[in-house]
């Protein structure tokens, strides 16, 4: 049966524009949580990411992802340059070409995400090097093995909008880049507080507002289950948000800074369930985030280990636990799926492996991509550039 194509194509073009606006969001949520003289650079990093990825996806990225499957490991190159990614909907009520921006917005943000490793250290001309190369060789990939017919979706593995595909990924890529970057100067020796607190709150909100396009566009129609999607994404965010503000105010007072990120926490980790869970399930899945992810983040704070802006502590665990959390919660109650509650354990099974293989596997080549650029052009600025700022030395400007 075709689904009405004009509601369908109407929501995932509007969708598309909520997830696009998730890019600059991270830039600002990042930018306020850096000092001043990189707050402009933060920014940009995003805004060159969505350009960077809008460019490669219509060359061949969309093609790895979503071409025919080869071997299960990535698709074909048929879809070159979009060759044969039509403007006529299909059975699914919208066009390959509106479903191949929708995707683009995805791979963006991902790569907005994986600044967190690499903030207020990073050679410009390096980030663009080794962004073309992790989304072709890391981000593309994964995006088939989960949604594009690959092997990871042929053994079942299920994940909704991206906890998996952009969580994950992106968490676990920022850890491996602020390990081989190295910490920033005078890491750990003074402050390095945020200069610009109520710029991250704006951004936390743009990033709330566009995950709605993230989830309940990720049903690929105007139907129940992308209702469904939206209010268990707010009801996560919500929880996430208020259970970190209660760990963190045990320990001293309850930072907004701290509520705004627990809300991101939740909706990392609901992102791969919200289409298979309730929203009773989706307040616990986003209590739980809020409380593991800032216990995450103070483990990586012990640990002495400049990943700068917590994109592994926030999204990587949030995206493990999420995964896991879908292969428990899934229920048929809202969608054809069925996790381990309702006895299914091979889908259980399914999702740890996915989470585990993709957690190994981004960190892993993220870990090599980030060497061979730091070997050969360099990854990070100099000393002298670093004491200056990124604003000036990298781009001849600065924020007054």
């Amino acid at each position: 049966m075709v689904a009405d194509s004009g509601s369908t194509i109407a929501w995932l073009i509007t969708a598309t524009a909520l997830v696009m606006l998730m890019t600059p969001g991270v830039g600002f949520f990042y930018g306020g949580l850096v000092r001043k003289k990189n707050f402009i650079s933060m920014i940009s990093l995003s805004f060159i990411a969505f350009a960077l990825v809008s460019v490669q996806w219509v060359l061949l990225g969309y093609s790895i992802s979503f071409g025919g499957d080869v071997g299960g490991v990535a698709g074909n190159l048929a879809n070159l340059g979009l060759n044969g990614v039509g403007m006529t909907p299909g059975t699914g009520g919208y066009p390959p070409l509106l479903f191949m921006v929708f995707q683009l917005t995805f791979a963006a943000v991902t790569v907005a995400i994986v600044t967190s490793g690499l903030a207020e250290r990073v050679k410009l001309s390096s980030f663009i090097l080794f962004s073309i190369l992790w989304t072709t060789l890391v981000y593309d990939p994964v995006a088939h093995w989960v949604w594009g017919g690959g092997w990871l979706q042929q053994f079942g593995a299920i994940d909704f909008a991206g906890g998996m595909v952009v969580h994950i990924s992106a968490g676990f890529a920022a850890l491996a880049l602020a390990l081989v970057i190295g910490k920033r100067a005078g890491y750990g020796q003074y402050s390095m507080e945020p200069h610009n607190i109520p710029m991250t709150l704006l951004g936390a909100g743009l990033l709330w507002f566009g995950w709605f396009g993230f989830n309940g566009g990720s049903a690929l129609a105007a139907n129940g289950m992308a209702v469904n999607a939206i209010v268990v994404t707010n009801s996560a965010a919500a929880a996430g948000a208020l259970s970190w503000l209660a760990v963190s105010w045990i320990k001293g007072k309850p930072s907004s800074l701290g509520m705004v990120t627990g809300a991101v926490a939740g909706l990392g980790t609901i992102t791969p369930a919200a289409g298979y869970v309730t929203p009773m399930v989706a307040l616990l899945i986003g209590a739980v985030a809020g409380v593991v992810c800032y216990k995450a983040m103070l483990w990586r704070i012990r640990s002495n280990m400049d990943e700068s802006l917590d994109a592994w502590a926030v999204h990587g665990v949030g995206g493990v636990m999420g995964t896991i959390f879908t292969g428990i919660f899934a229920t048929t109650a809202v969608c054809s799926y069925s996790g381990l509650l309702e006895g299914n354990v091979h889908q259980f099974e399914a999702n740890v492996v996915g989470a585990l293989f993709v957690m190994v596997f981004t960190f892993v080549a993220t870990y090599i991509l980030a060497t061979i650029v730091d070997r050969t052009i360099g990854l990070r600025v100099s000393e002298e550039e670093e004491y200056v700022g990124l604003d000036l030395s990298q781009h001849g400007e600065c924020f007054r």
